[in-house]
């Protein structure tokens, strides 16, 4: 089954079931959401919480997270992955989490700290903070509704935690560059820039793009639960 989407009309009706092809069904939203962020720069997008807990965005969204490397760590509820999927149930525990985003009733749970090595050897220690499954799955399915939208405002020349774009692709600019007469690199990192970062600044560019109170309310609910560790 698909869902049509027209610039004037709802975003999604959001029928009960997975569809076919989850994975191309999330893309063909994201290319649609992302052309129309791209054709106007000042719109605000409303609407756009029925694709956050659409079954098929849920369904897609815990795959990505199960299969990352972190699945095997619990979060402040003491669940993993493979917990949820042998205990409870992986389809009632998304319906659950639909039923919670739904009805307004889904919070963020404080992370769990964890202190790692940072890289390099230097000794140095970097705080990790660590949800819950369920709230890592919601993340990931608001990422996936609201990153084609802010692509469509990032700069060619950015490549940190962008999708299709790697280190090498950076290098590789550089050498373009380097070939142009450039002779200069500057390599600077910003001190714990994830923990010191403004979180109304953050939220207020967030808006810029978003209307949807519901989408904006779990954006801000995840950086209280990183706050609140």
């Amino acid at each position: 089954m698909s869902t049509v989407i027209t610039k004037d009309g709802p975003v999604n009706t959001s029928p009960p079931q997975i569809r076919e092809s989850p994975e191309l069904w999330v893309s063909q939203i994201q290319t649609k959401l992302h052309h129309w962020a791209t054709a106007d720069p000042s719109r605000r997008f409303d609407d756009v919480f029925n694709l956050v807990h659409d079954p098929t965005t849920l369904h897609v969204a815990w795959q990505r997270v199960v299969t990352n490397q972190g699945a095997r760590s619990a979060g402040s509820d003491g669940l993993t992955a493979t917990m949820i999927a042998e205990d409870i149930g992986v389809s009632w525990f998304l319906d659950d989490l639909r039923e919670q985003l739904k009805t307004g009733t889904f919070r963020a749970q404080p992370v769990r700290e964890r202190k790692i090595p940072k890289p390099g050897g230097s000794g140095k220690l970097r705080r990790l903070g660590i949800p819950t499954i369920a709230d890592r799955v919601v993340q990931a399915a608001v990422k996936i509704v609201l990153e084609p939208i802010f692509e469509a405002d990032f700069l060619p020349v950015s490549y940190g935690f962008r999708p299709k774009r790697r280190a090498h692709d950076a290098i590789a600019e550089i050498q373009m560059f380097g070939s142009q007469g450039y002779r200069w690199v500057l390599n600077a990192d910003i001190e714990a820039c994830f923990d010191r970062i403004d979180h109304t600044a953050l939220m207020g560019r967030v808006r810029d793009r978003i209307k949807d109170k519901r989408v904006l309310r779990l954006v801000k609910g995840f950086f209280e639960s990183r706050d609140s560790q």
